[in-house]
């Protein structure tokens, strides 16, 4: 519990051995349930995250969206935080991140990566990639937002239901925040933190989910489609 909040974090993975095991060994005691939700991994991530205490969830088919939705359905915390299995999200600023949702009196709050401080953290090809994207959903949504793409938020569970996530992939990321930012009931801050190289194996497709994100942002602004 953290100050009479009960919190949930969800991890989703996917071969991700290496990072799963440093972040749960850091993992804060306020936090009162871990869910790791195994993407069918071939590795050992799964076992590992047992062995520390993780409730692990698997869920069969591959997608970033996927992994999300099965462990919001699992999830029993007041506030839900999230963060990649790569380890480049700060498991050891949970408690400045629930300070600040908490201080600003939001529902769903932005873990922005920008500026980014460690150089050897993204390439110069996914720092435009980002900005591109991100710039294009501030425009379609009139609201400014540093980090579309961003993998860690914090955020009410309660207001889970009243977003319509229909995103298997990675589109997901930037869904959830439009969900967020188009319902004039939840509010919505953002914050920076400190973002770093990641452990493992790279599953990004720069130029293939960069291209098929800007396309779901244009779609989902103007129709009604939002299956992806």
């Amino acid at each position: 519990m953290y100050k009479g909040q009960k919190i949930t974090v969800i991890i989703p993975c996917l071969n991700e051995e290496q990072g799963i095991e440093k972040i749960l060994k850091a993992m804060p005691e306020f936090v009162d349930e871990t869910i790791v939700v195994d993407n069918n991994s071939t590795d050992r991530t799964p076992e590992i995250a047992q062995s520390l205490g993780a409730k692990v969830i698997r869920e069969e088919v591959r997608g970033y969206g996927r992994s999300y939705k099965r462990g919001f359905q699992n999830a029993t915390g007041d506030v839900i935080i999230t963060l990649d299995g790569d380890h480049s999200y700060p498991v050891d600023a949970l408690s400045y991140l629930i300070e600040a949702f908490l201080h600003l009196g939001v529902d769903f709050l932005n873990a922005s990566r920008f500026p980014v401080r460690d150089r050897s953290s993204m390439s110069l090809k996914h720092k435009c990639g980002n900005l591109i994207l991100s710039l294009a959903m501030s425009v379609l949504y009139l609201r400014w937002v540093r980090d579309s793409q961003s993998g860690m938020w914090v955020l009410r569970r309660s207001i889970l239901n009243q977003m319509q996530l229909e995103s298997d992939g990675m589109a997901f990321s930037e869904e959830i925040k439009i969900e967020a930012l188009k319902n004039e009931h939840i509010l919505f801050g953002e914050i920076s933190i400190l973002y770093s190289s990641r452990l493992g194996e790279i599953k990004l497709n720069p130029w293939k989910d960069g291209i098929y994100n800007l396309y779901f942002l244009v779609k989902k602004r103007f129709t009604g489609k939002r299956r992806a």
